[in-house]
């Protein structure tokens, strides 16, 4: 494995005002305020009503924190892994589209600063940067999330560039047979401003890296991914590469028990951030039972926080989950991954239920920490 880049020192904002924001509400509203309404809209919409939208701002609320004392914090560690891979904090950058349309590096720039945190990012199939410029630029680990296309030798050749340019996993998204009507955009009349392109399709042929012909983007997704993946499309997939294999945009326990059966390294616990089908449950509140249903098998279950961080660019904070049911002692990940011996690393006491409880049940596992 190549040496890890030193991460290159951020530029101060012009006027600083990066710098005097104290939360991401604070740099939503400064997003705002400087990015076209169109822009900000796309980053921030949800689809339909955007119930489900609210549901993930609101999610988090229903879950309340059953702290312990007197555990000698002196020392507090975050770190963790995801997949073999260490990462500062249990909490990862999501794939999202399109960051030129925020910042002219884009995706590049958000490969470094997620390298400085020491973290990993997840690079959207719909960069506006080449996955092969994320990676020449990243100081850190990356994985690739993967749409699958009508034209499957487009998906084998994304898959091929992802292992050839260093990444760990492959990030199946799953839960976009069909765009979700995202009336923001359609009222904006949303499209890449001039100069912009689906990057890592521009050397696939004219047509592919820009959506005008198709008239918008759901319609140029509706003519190019493809609506008939099932289980089986999984299957072709880890025929075709030796990366682990995220499927994203699980919302039920039965479908996590068929992703165990279908070989998935993780489950991403997901309703796209609310952009696809609107009504649906707020992640946060839909993984218990999946991590249940998922509990034979991958180690590893993620949930979305990104309407409930609301930051700016809408990159979801993602919180890592042993497959098993046991939760933290003192605030670190147990030591073992077999739930009858699940001990704290750090204090070496049991596991404890019933560390995080919701109000209106309670809960087994370490569904949210933080």
């Amino acid at each position: 494995m190549p040496p890890r880049k030193r991460p290159r020192a951020r530029k101060p904002s012009p006027d600083g005002a990066l710098e005097r924001c104290v939360n991401v509400d604070e740099v939503e509203a400064l997003a705002k305020k400087r990015l076209r309404p169109a822009y900000y809209d796309y980053y921030a919409g949800g689809a339909g009503d955007e119930c489900t939208l609210a549901r993930n701002r609101g999610g988090f609320g229903h879950y309340a924190l059953l702290h312990r004392v007197l555990v000698n914090v002196e020392r507090v560690d975050t770190a963790t892994q995801v997949l073999g891979t260490q990462v500062s904090m249990p909490i990862l950058v999501a794939p999202t589209a399109y960051h030129r349309l925020a910042d002219d590096e884009g995706e590049t720039a958000t490969a470094r600063g997620t390298g400085a945190a020491g973290t990993l990012m997840v690079a959207s199939t719909l960069a506006t940067r080449t996955l092969e410029e994320i990676a020449g630029a990243a100081t850190g680990p990356l994985w690739f999330q993967l749409y699958v296309y009508r034209d499957r030798g487009i998906t084998e050749r994304l898959i091929a560039r992802a292992e050839a340019a260093g990444y760990r996993a492959l990030v199946v998204t799953v839960d976009t047979p069909r765009l979700g009507r995202r009336e923001r955009d359609v009222r904006n009349r949303f499209t890449l401003r001039r100069g912009l392109t689906v990057a890592n399709l521009a050397a696939e042929g004219a047509g592919l890296a820009r959506w005008e012909q198709y008239g918008s983007m759901a319609g140029y997704a509706s003519a190019l991914l493809d609506p008939s993946l099932t289980w089986d499309t999984i299957a072709w997939i880890r025929e075709r590469t030796r990366l682990p294999i995220v499927l994203k945009g699980i919302a039920r326990a039965d479908d996590a028990a068929r992703a165990v059966e279908h070989g998935a390294a993780g489950v991403w616990v997901s309703n796209h951030g609310g952009r696809q089908l609107d009504g649906c449950e707020a992640s946060v509140l839909a993984l218990p039972a999946v991590v249940a249903g998922s509990a034979a098998g991958p180690r590893y279950s993620w949930t979305e926080a990104s309407a409930a961080a609301r930051t700016s660019s809408r990159r979801s904070l993602w919180v890592p989950v042993p497959s098993w049911s046991a939760a933290l002692c003192c605030g670190a990940w147990p030591r073992e991954e077999s739930a009858a011996s699940a001990t704290c690393w750090r204090c070496s006491g049991r596991s404890s239920p019933s560390l995080f409880r919701s109000p209106a049940a309670p809960i087994s596992g370490p569904w949210i920490q933080g």
